[in-house]
């Protein structure tokens, strides 16, 4: 999987939970939770969406990492082992 593909999972998933969102129109480094109005029981369906797209376990000790797009990328890529930006 490449860092596009993640991004493109990550942004799926986010859309799976708010359909009315805009992928387009998430600022990278924005809190997700206060750019979606996501709420707690949300932010857990995104959770388990991203856990079905990209299969990688993350637990409640985690969530603070996924708190921006580009937050998740970066702890999702990490956790892949996907290397930097153009990977």
């Amino acid at each position: 999987m490449t860092r596009e593909e993640l991004r493109t999972a990550v942004l799926d998933a986010l859309v799976s939970v708010v359909p009315e969102a805009d992928p387009a129109a998430i600022r990278p480094t924005a809190p997700l939770r206060e750019e979606l109005d996501i709420d707690s029981m949300d932010f857990i369906n995104f959770v388990v969406a991203l856990h079905e797209a990209v299969g990688v376990d993350v637990p409640e000790a985690d969530y603070g990492e996924l708190s921006t797009l580009e937050a998740c990328l970066t702890y999702l890529a990490r956790r892949l082992g996907i290397a930097g930006e153009g990977a």
